[in-house]
């Protein structure tokens, strides 16, 4: 299982909405993620606007692949671009993934 790290960076001025809209992600893109392989997924957001996402799954490029390819997932990402600072293009093609160093089991 592949474990992947990745950050991006919501704009102060739309924490508060970001925050609210994951209250209640859609029952479809739920699903879409589930079915293409995000396992174990979890945000984390600060309140400078720092967002740091983490998720298990068994191959990250077959499984963004898989979910770019989903109408759910282009029409969530058209809504989602706008909260992003320094961002070209969709938010899920724009994650800056870290390198995992160390890891306890």
């Amino acid at each position: 299982m592949q474990r992947v790290c990745f950050l991006l960076k919501v704009r102060p001025e739309r924490l508060a909405e970001y925050r609210e809209r994951h209250q209640e992600v859609w029952p479809e893109m739920r699903e879409a993620l589930s079915r293409t392989g995000w396992h174990n997924y979890s945000l984390f957001l600060r309140d400078d606007g720092l967002l740091v996402g983490y998720l298990e799954t068994d191959d990250f490029e077959a499984t963004k692949k898989a979910m770019a390819e989903t109408e759910v997932n282009a029409r969530w990402q058209a809504e989602m671009a706008p909260f992003f600072e320094d961002l070209d293009g969709r938010p899920d093609e724009g994650m800056h993934t870290l390198d995992e160093v160390f890891h306890l089991d």
